[in-house]
This record gives structure tokens, sequence and C-alpha cells, in this order.
């Protein structure tokens, strides 16, 4: 069984929580029933729980403010937040758990699988790089962490190259030739890395633009990235493309 303790000031949203848990996730023993950040700090320390449901927002002392308190973290965290769309890229680029508000049942039960597959508490740096990205909203965001089968692997944006798809994983490709196979379909790479400087060229690849070296015509196109490697521009993606640059 997992221990677990729900947090979030709203009463209603306890109550439907608690409820698909019980229904979906019989492998979850609730321990407690928290309204407050206070109230969490009390139920955490007295029935040490393996993992907490947070609500971010909550007065007097929201969902930081509380973790705060406690000088090692032991424990899973899944935020529960309503739903905001830099508030998820910033759960995305930190690697934590979030379910968003109203929770959905499949939502629910993929994480619990995420978090009976692999426990690992969240570290300082996944809490920082998500302070700092919640911050930041509309701001690019520097630095993101990669979940690989042995840990996490904090990468500054910038120097990621391009991604490949390989079934439900993703190889990362970085600037100097590192590539790092994490554990997410491109798919969620793309929705975590969209923006200005990456561009999703084929099924099976997402592109930053900074580091195309060259366009080469003929056999449909393609582009070369600094490792050589050549990546065929699907035919549907082509004008949006060459509308991202300059020409002279």
């Amino acid at each position: 069984m997992i221990k677990a303790v729900i947090i979030d000031d709203e009463r209603n949203s306890i109550e439907m929580l608690e409820w698909l848990i019980t229904t979906y996730c019989a492998e979850v023993q609730i321990l407690a029933l928290c309204q407050s950040g206070e109230e969490g700090i009390q139920a955490i320390k007295q029935h040490k729980p393996e993992v907490i449901f947070l609500d971010i927002e909550m007065p007097k002392m929201n969902g930081f403010d509380m973790l705060e308190t406690f000088k090692d973290i032991d424990f899973e965290i899944v935020f529960t937040t309503a739903y905001d769309k830099f508030a998820v890229r910033a759960f995305r680029y930190s690697a934590l758990n979030y379910l968003l508000k109203p929770i959905d049942p499949d939502d629910l039960k993929a994480t619990i699988g995420r978090l009976k597959e692999k426990k690992s508490t969240p570290s300082k740096e996944q809490m920082e790089l998500l302070f700092q990205n919640l911050i930041a909203r509309n701001n690019p965001v520097e630095r993101i962490a990669l979940s690989t089968n042995d840990g996490l692997i904090f990468v500054q944006t910038k120097n990621i190259a391009y991604c490949k798809a390989e079934s439900n994983y993703t190889h990362v490709v970085m600037a100097d030739g590192q590539k790092i196979l994490v554990a997410k379909t491109l798919k969620e790479i793309d929705e975590t890395l969209s923006g200005k400087d990456f561009f999703r060229v084929h099924n099976s690849y997402l592109v930053n633009i900074n580091h195309i070296t060259k366009f080469v015509r003929g056999d449909g196109g393609y582009i070369l990235m600094p490792d050589k490697t050549e990546i065929i521009i699907a035919r549907s993606k082509r004008d949006e493309f060459f509308q991202l640059f300059h020409r002279f």
C-alpha cells in the first residue's frame, strides 16, 4: 500500500480526490485530509506518508511555504492545480508529478503507476527549478530536468540540438554530441519545449532551430544538424518551417 495525505484548502477538491483514489487506486491508503498548510505539516510529521497530494495555492501558507518548513523532503509530491498552461510547463520542465483540476481518473491512475514503478523523492534542485519557472511564466525557461532510468539530468535548453522519437522514449541530443535517453514520448517533450526555438519538423524529430547548420534542397529537402544527422522536413511542415527564418 502507498500511504498518502491530501492537502487542499477547498473541501470539495479534497472530497473529490478522496473519492477518485478510493474508487480507482485501491493500492493507495489515505491517512489524513488537511485543509491548510499547517494541518499538512502536522499530518506529515505524524503519519510519515510516502506521497502527499498538495494544492499550491492556499491562503496563509501556500504549498511552497509548507514544503520549506521541512529540512529534508522524504516523501513523493503530486501537485494538484487548476489549469494554467504556464504552471503545467513549469511542472514538466522540473520533471515533477502534477494533476490538473478537475482531476481525470486516467491521469490519476497513470500518476500512481509511475509512483509504484519508480519511487524517488524530489530533489532540492527540482524544487528550485519549479519555483523559478513558475515565477518566470512568460519568460523563456533556461533549464530543464530530464528524467532518465537512473535519475535526473539538468541541462540548459539552449544546448539541446534536437530530439528523436523512439517508441515511448526520446533521445535528447545535446549540441556537444551527448545523447540522453528520456522516459518520455516526443509528444510530451514537444509540449514541454514548444516555443520560438523548438520546432517539430517531422513526426520523429523536434529540432532547436538555432542549431541547424544547413538546409539541403532536393529529395524534398532536409536539414543538417551539428552531429551531421540529416533530418527530413515533412511536406506539411515546410511552409511553417521557412517562415521561422528571415531570408536575405
